[in-house]
């Protein structure tokens, strides 16, 4: 009897060690992407600027983009650009534009991957410390208004900020 209960003991217990060693990798429910957009979308909507919100998951793929009424043709592929590009490189496109303004050797970043846009507006989503995807704006007068609206949606799901 002792000796099965050490035999089941050595075979079941590195199934248990294994299974306890599965990583559960971080990711962006679809109901905190969807706020996220639309608080963004709102934020900029009360500024009278009529701007697209997409939101990417951290693989890239699109997981929400909102048109405000109005926007411009051009504004979604705008906003996938530049949720993608923070998502891919985790960090703010505002910040990536001045890194590579200031280090021309880095110039070739803009032409890593046909998706990224790189101007202000993106902000990576970083939730518990984990980067789960990337938020972008596109269609307001400037970056900078584009990427407030972007905190706006950040705040919104308790995201960093920074």
């Amino acid at each position: 009897m002792i000796r099965n209960f050490v035999l089941a003991t050595v075979l079941l217990a590195p199934i248990a060690v294994t299974a306890q060693q599965l990583p559960t990798a971080p990711y962006l429910p679809l109901e905190l992407a969807t706020q996220a957009a639309d608080a963004a979308l709102k934020a900029c909507a009360a500024e009278k600027h009529n701007v697209s919100v997409a939101i990417v998951a951290r693989d890239g793929a699109t997981k929400v983009l909102l048109k405000a009424d109005n926007s411009g043709p051009h504004t979604g592929q705008s906003a996938t650009g530049k949720a993608f590009t923070s998502a891919a490189m985790g960090r703010d496109t505002a910040g990536l534009a001045g890194f590579i303004a200031a280090q021309p050797a880095n110039d070739g970043l803009r032409d890593m991957d046909p998706r990224m846009v790189i101007q202000g507006g993106g902000l990576p989503i970083r939730i518990n410390n984990a980067l789960v995807g990337g938020i972008g704006v596109g269609g307001a007068p400037t970056g900078d208004i584009d990427a407030l609206c972007a905190v706006a949606g950040l705040k919104a799901i308790g995201a960093a900020t920074e």
